[in-house]
């Protein structure tokens, strides 16, 4: 399949992961910022635009068929953007299932990780706790200091999207809260999948019923899950004492998202669509 990718190019931006998951498959993929979307001539089998958070520009209306892969429907800001420029897209692809619902000719393509950049490095674990990313709002800023204070022997910050594995993979546990800012209340986003792929416990905050069973994670098995603040640091001062179980279960969901969950199986799944829909019926 030939594919045009819009998106504007940035460190560990979604766009750069899906331009090697469709290369490594196979497809022809030429490349255009969104900002220059004109200059592309039209004539692919599908012309996708990735999300990255900016929505001053759009793809010119002659470039058909177009898909649309978004991504932050969790802010409310970028929810309303979307929801405004997504009506004309021929297909949506959309990283959140209660999002997909919403959205006319929409199919829900989950986020996922990179083999290449989010595996785990094998070093050896000199922290207690990773968190790689800002600090957020609250309660999330809140979160963080108080794990900067009971665990001072952790990484927590901001780091090159080069180094974050390297980052979650010398962790014992790698944490992670969801700020959810518009009614879609479901959000399993990209730090979900990079820590696991990492091999390192994830200890995430929960979402709504069958969020994360759906994509194949359960509580205590290939990740855990926390409620209430008094619950996380409960289950961090567990999960830091038990190594075996902590292992056990880190282990588990580094297998299940690198078997089930990458960029390459996102990629299959949009073409896999495509095809679907554009082949003459019998």
């Amino acid at each position: 399949m030939r594919l045009a990718l819009f998106y504007n190019p940035s460190p560990g931006t979604i766009g750069d992961y899906f331009h090697r998951a469709f290369t490594d498959l196979g497809h022809q993929v030429d490349h255009f910022s969104t900002v220059s979307a004109e200059q592309c001539p039209g004539g692919y089998q599908l012309h996708l635009r990735i999300d990255h958070g900016d929505y001053a520009c759009d793809l010119p209306r002659r470039l058909r068929p177009a898909g649309f892969y978004v991504v932050d429907t969790h802010l409310a800001h970028a929810w309303r953007s979307i929801q405004r420029q997504a009506t004309w897209y021929d297909k949506v692809f959309c990283a959140q299932r209660q999002a997909a619902q919403q959205l006319r000719r929409a199919v829900w393509v989950p986020l996922a990780c990179d083999p290449q950049v989010h595996r785990g490095t094998g070093q050896p674990v000199r922290y207690d706790v990773a968190f790689v990313g800002n600090d957020g709002g609250v309660p999330r800023k809140l979160y963080l200091q108080e794990l900067r204070e009971r665990y001072p022997n952790s990484f927590i910050g901001r780091a090159p999207h080069t180094q974050m594995a390297s980052m979650y993979s010398q962790a014992k546990i790698g944490f992670h809260y969801i700020e959810r800012t518009s009614p879609l209340k479901d959000h399993v986003s990209m730090r979900v999948y990079e820590i696991l792929a990492a091999g390192r416990l994830l200890l995430t905050n929960a979402l709504g019923d069958g969020d994360y069973e759906l994509l194949g994670f359960h509580d205590r098995q290939e990740l855990v899950v926390y409620h209430t603040p008094q619950e996380l640091f409960q289950l961090l001062a567990y999960y830091l004492q038990h190594d075996q179980e902590r292992e056990r279960i880190a282990a588990a969901g580094q297998a299940c998202v690198l078997q089930h969950h990458t960029y390459r199986q996102r990629a299959q799944q949009i073409v896999s669509t495509i095809e679907k829909e554009s082949r003459p019926l019998a």
